[in-house]
């Protein structure tokens, strides 16, 4: 008896079903022989920091080009401090609403710092008019857990001093989404309150791996083409994957969770990892909301209307579990 199913060569066509400029994104994210441009980088193993290292400094540089010229659009104000042992770039809107966001930058638990965190802290603090929090969190190979989730706690912790509880949001995406929800149970089981609200956008909640998603959509998935348990074993240096400080999850989410927003794609490698913590929660009576779009890869399209439509239902979301600002009666009046 077969213990699956045998799948042919096949070519998976882009589907009519989504937008042009996200049809437009996923054919320039493929090659000429079909085969995901980004499954050419392959990753070093967890043993080999040098490699690493030079690898992160590859990315920065990338991710610096990208972001050129982006902070002269941005209305937020920026400045970084440290806190603990964490740097944190504070961007604040020219009328802040009272509230704080803190925001988790993704990156597969080794990328995405320094100027590309900084950049994503003052788009947050655009969106939705309330002070952002960018935790620059230390990662490995010079810092493996829970190095990252102590500086994310110690942030938490920084912000609960200006700001109650339930003025706090906390969102990530990919690897930020691991790192929010794990910090939010580390928080409840240290007796800190819970913030309003979590928004987990693909979230990279079971580092063992376990999901359907991570064999059906393998190659599929052309932002993400192949699973990370590399980077999950550098990063957890010798930790039990399963634990909840490292796969959330695996948590507890009876013993009290705030309201969460989900989102993954029918393409995203981390798709098995965002329905199941959708049904875990509603298992536990946690109000939870799941939103998956179409062929959507990891990530977003990069720019499509479907990335719009994301981040309307985000900025909906977060206005729905906070109270309205003071001085007006609802986040609409809001300039």
């Amino acid at each position: 008896m077969s213990n699956g199913v045998k799948i042919d060569p096949r070519v998976i066509p882009v589907p009519s079903s989504i937008s042009l400029e996200a049809q437009a994104t996923l054919k320039r994210l493929v090659g000429e022989d079909g085969a995901p441009l980004n499954a050419l980088y392959a990753m070093p193993e967890p043993e080999d920091h040098d490699g690493w290292r030079l690898r992160q400094a590859a990315v920065a540089q990338y991710q610096a080009s990208a972001n050129a010229g982006l902070e002269a659009l941005l209305h937020a104000s920026l400045e970084t401090i440290t806190v603990a042992t964490a740097t944190v770039h504070v961007a604040t809107p020219a009328n802040p609403t009272g509230f704080a966001y803190i925001d988790l930058h993704g990156g597969a638990l080794v990328f995405g710092g320094g100027e590309n965190c900084r950049i994503a802290a003052g788009k947050a603090a655009d969106l939705h008019g309330m002070v952002c929090y960018g935790v620059d969190y230390r990662m490995p190979p010079d810092h493996p857990y829970p190095a990252a989730l102590d500086d994310c706690l110690a942030t938490y912790r920084h912000v609960l001093k200006s700001h109650a509880a339930e003025h706090i949001v906390i969102g990530g995406r990919s690897a930020g989404g691991n790192l929010a929800a794990a910090m939010v149970l580390r928080a409840r089981d240290e007796g800190l309150p819970l913030p309003a609200a979590l928004v987990l956008l693909s979230p990279e909640a079971d580092l063992t791996e376990s999901g359907d998603s991570f064999q059906v959509n393998r190659t599929v998935d052309v932002v993400l083409p192949n699973p990370l348990m590399g980077v999950n074993l550098l990063y957890a240096d010798g930790a039990d994957l399963s634990h909840p400080y490292l796969s959330p999850l695996f948590g507890d989410f009876a013993a009290g969770f705030p309201p969460t927003f989900l989102q993954s794609g029918t393409r995203d490698l981390f798709l098995s990892n965002t329905v199941r913590m959708h049904r875990a929660l509603r298992q536990a009576r946690v109000p939870a909301v799941l939103h998956i779009f179409e062929a959507m890869p990891h990530g977003g399209f990069m720019g499509a209307p479907e990335d719009a439509e994301l981040v309307a239902e985000v900025a909906e979301f977060v206005r729905e579990h906070l109270p309205a600002p003071t001085g007006v009666d609802t986040f609409a009046d809001i300039p």
